[in-house]
């Protein structure tokens, strides 16, 4: 590529999913030239980020779409968490943890991956300012110290060719933007399977949200606006293959077995689905003209619901390292700027959801009761609980404007 010649965006974000629409959002107003690049219709039913699941938005996720102008939108299908409760099944270990012990409105909010999809891309279609290629297939990406060359194909458009000067892989864990720049990837199957649905119950949820541990995998339940409850079941292939072919009343019977009555009784289930679960993570967080956020860059288990939360502080944490001064966005000091402001936050979070699954599947003589015993001593253990209560602002690490509820610029 000749290098005299400018590229025609200073951004391309590859992925239009939640974490690449929250870092396009974010851009608004920046004076970056910006991209947005994804291959489904977002409002399409196949659009897999804006599917049947729902995601638990710490209170730094919250804060994050209130500054992108997102909040409002989403706030009437958001449902607190005001309580959590945690238990080993079949054993006698639990913890409690209560939002007004710890001064806060709440620790999250449960809402559907289609009202947060709704929200951002209610956005995105406003800005006149963003070029969208929606739907549009990526083909190929060339990446040269100067810029990247990205080939496009859309019935829209047919086939182009165009030129970024940084490209922002946002399309998840099979990310052909990160294979292009030569990073790899390690993936470490955990032979789970997570089946996702919602369920009604006989008693109200009361802002509730369960994290129950049992011999097959954690069993998370939630709640949800107008009485009901998300439910995501992870559990070994074959035994969701089979929880899958049950009937309405077959598979509520199980659920109900499995968790208990705490929720009191189960009802009127939704359509199920499944997705196999895996620990996948980069092999480096940048590379040449290109930085990755999301999945492209960690997707974990969701059993401490925390990787899109991760995913949206790599969203603004980015957007606030591109919105700084109008310099080259993709030179190699401002990207590892980014890289060294995210590897801890990053790092702690991928330890922390992957030392949950393999403390609560050890099923060796001993662990179990060491287990409990701990569980016990962290509800008695009131810092312990302020500390897991900040675990939605980070693990470390600068704390990206946004999710402090500032203004993407000082």
């Amino acid at each position: 590529m000749d290098g005299g010649v400018q590229p025609e965006f200073d951004v391309a974000i590859v992925g239009g999913g939640m974490v690449g629409a929250s870092c396009a959002a974010a851009l608004r107003g920046s004076g970056r030239r910006v991209l947005l690049i994804e291959g489904t219709d977002p409002a399409s039913d196949a659009q897999p980020s804006f599917d049947e699941r729902t995601t638990a938005l710490g209170n730094a996720s919250r804060r994050i779409f209130a500054a992108l102008g997102a909040w409002e939108a989403m706030a009437a299908e958001a449902a607190p968490i005001r309580s959590i409760h945690v238990s080993d099944a079949g054993r006698f270990g639990f913890a409690r943890l209560e939002a007004a012990e710890q001064g806060i409105e709440a620790f999250g909010y449960v809402v559907p991956n289609r009202t947060i999809g709704a929200a951002l891309w209610a956005r995105l279609t406003a800005d006149a300012a963003l070029t969208l290629r929606v739907p549009a297939r990526l083909t190929a990406v060339a990446v040269t110290p100067e810029a990247a060359t990205l080939e496009l194909q859309s019935a829209r458009h047919g086939r182009e060719r165009v030129r970024a000067r940084l490209v922002v892989a946002a399309d998840g864990a099979h990310s052909l933007a990160r294979a292009a720049a030569g990073i790899g990837a390690d993936a470490e199957d955990y032979a789970q399977v997570a089946l996702v649905t919602t369920v009604g119950s006989d008693q109200p949820h009361g802002d509730r949200a369960f994290e129950r541990f049992t011999a097959a995998g954690p069993l998370a339940v939630l709640p949800l606006v107008h009485g009901r409850l998300a439910v995501i079941w992870a559990c070994p292939p074959a035994a969701a293959q089979r929880l899958l072919a049950l009937d309405d009343a077959a598979y509520l019977a199980e659920l109900q077995e499995v968790f208990g009555w705490r929720a009191g009784r189960f009802t009127e289930p939704g359509r199920r689905g499944s997705y196999p679960l895996k620990l996948t993570r980069a092999g480096a967080p940048v590379g040449t003209r290109t930085a990755l956020i999301g999945n492209a860059s960690q997707a974990l288990h969701p059993v401490a619901g925390q990787g899109f939360n991760l995913g949206l502080r790599d969203a603004a944490m980015l957007a606030e390292i591109l919105a700084a001064d109008d310099g080259d966005p993709g030179e190699a000091a401002r990207l590892q700027r980014f890289a060294d402001w995210r590897a801890r936050d990053r790092g702690g979070v991928t330890r922390f959801t992957d030392s949950l699954v393999r403390l609560f599947g050890d099923r060796r003589p001993g662990v179990g009761l060491l287990r409990d015993l701990g569980l016990l001593a962290f509800d008695l253990t009131p810092p312990a609980k302020s500390a897991l209560a900040r675990v939605s602002a980070g693990f470390g690490g600068p704390i990206p404007r946004l999710a402090r509820g500032l203004p993407l610029r000082p």
